[in-house]
């Protein structure tokens, strides 16, 4: 049961926060009030955020005298299901593997009951930045001396996931990637703050919506560490089905060939390793429609990396939309004429062939042929102070 605060919101008539996906269903989402206390036991401060199919909001522990995040998802959504089962798959490991500090566990879980059915409950430790705004902090890209001890935390993280838990993540991109607080300070000023000066909320019929407040940057920002789960796979050597976030799928994503834990290296070259040391995306083409975009996709693997190995192709389920019999490229799309030499633009000499040669190490058409995380934590070119 829960126990509410009478808010005093003023009335708008401009969308805010997640009524603004065109896709939102007041019912489904659950109408949090500010100083609700959740199982005896969460008591709500504040909207720390919202996506497609949750909010997340900072709450004070009563019992254990303390700040958590709880994310409430909308009612009877799979990702909620599938990422409670995958925490619970993790929680179960007895490891001493450093990788495990460096994924988000599960504190607590339970359901809150809602008009169009039940709404999955996570509580969590609370973090701070994401690996985008620490982005926008450097000016759109993260120097070496920066990025290279993120890129090492995030592999070793991986290779938990990938050698001992058998969790394949499928979503790593910047905004799953949040960095741990070291002094609790900001989530008391966050606290105030929304007591003393409430952020803008808004009536919907027996509901409120608030606006979210975004945490104080910290002096120090802490370690890395991988977060959400709830596209995340385990218990299967392969598997089958579309998967990443479109500029990051890998080739066997879209050429429909069953996949493994190697989806999520290939995210760590083009996420990690280009993006944000780069500051500019490798693949960028959003055209009219999925296949066009897949073919563009593949003209643009196809004139960095290389042509695609036949044996790849003949277990593609699309590969005949793109290739001909012998492999040609036979989409209606322009291969243009460039590589990662010249489109690599803030090293030179040594440093420069290290860094193409890890991310070569990477991006490989074949599966089987990139590192794995282990493999990529002794790299050479992470190794360069």
């Amino acid at each position: 049961m829960a126990t509410k605060r009478t808010p005093s919101p003023q009335r708008h008539t401009q969308l805010l926060e997640e009524e603004s996906f065109s896709w939102y269903n007041s019912g489904r989402f659950y109408p949090v009030h500010l100083g609700e206390v959740f199982e005896s036991r969460y008591q709500v401060l504040g909207k720390l955020g919202y996506g497609s199919v949750s909010t997340v909001w900072l709450c004070r522990d009563l019992k254990e005298r303390e700040y958590v995040t709880l994310k409430i998802y909308i009612s009877e959504h799979r990702q909620a299901r599938n990422e409670l089962n995958v925490f619970t798959h993790i929680r179960a490991i007895k490891t001493s593997h450093p990788g495990l500090k460096l994924i988000r566990t599960l504190r607590d879980a339970f359901e809150l009951p809602g008009k169009l059915g039940a709404h999955q409950c996570l509580t969590h430790k609370p973090l701070g930045l994401t690996l985008s705004d620490l982005r926008k902090q450097c000016g759109g890209k993260l120097p070496g001396e920066l990025l290279k001890p993120v890129i090492n935390y995030l592999l070793l993280a991986l290779d938990f996931l990938h050698t001992e838990a058998r969790v394949v993540h499928t979503d790593i991109q910047e905004s799953n990637i949040m960095m741990t607080i070291t002094d609790d300070s900001i989530l008391k000023k966050f606290e105030y703050e929304e007591r003393d000066e409430p952020s803008t909320c808004k009536v919907d019929g027996d509901r409120v919506i608030y606006a979210s407040r975004a945490l104080d940057i910290p002096d120090e920002p802490g370690y890395p560490v991988l977060c959400d789960f709830s596209n995340a796979q385990f218990g299967e050597e392969y598997y089958i089905g579309e998967v990443m976030p479109d500029l990051y799928r890998a080739p066997e994503i879209v050429l429909g060939i069953p996949w493994n834990e190697k989806i999520d290296i290939w995210s760590i070259g083009l996420m990690l390793v280009w993006d944000l040391f780069e500051g500019k995306r490798m693949f960028n083409q959003r055209l009219p429609n999925r296949d066009l975009s897949s073919a563009a996709h593949l003209a643009r693997m196809i004139t960095l990396l290389g042509p695609p190995p036949m044996d790849l192709l003949q277990r593609g389920k699309v590969s005949e939309d793109f290739f001909d019999k012998d492999g040609r490229f036979v989409a209606d799309i322009v291969i243009p004429a460039t590589s990662l030499e010249s489109e690599e633009e803030n090293l030179e000499g040594e440093e420069k062939a290290l860094f193409l040669q890890f991310l070569r190490s990477i991006l490989q058409w074949e599966p089987r042929d990139r590192k794995s995380a282990k493999e990529l934590i002794e790299d050479p070119w992470l190794q360069i102070q």
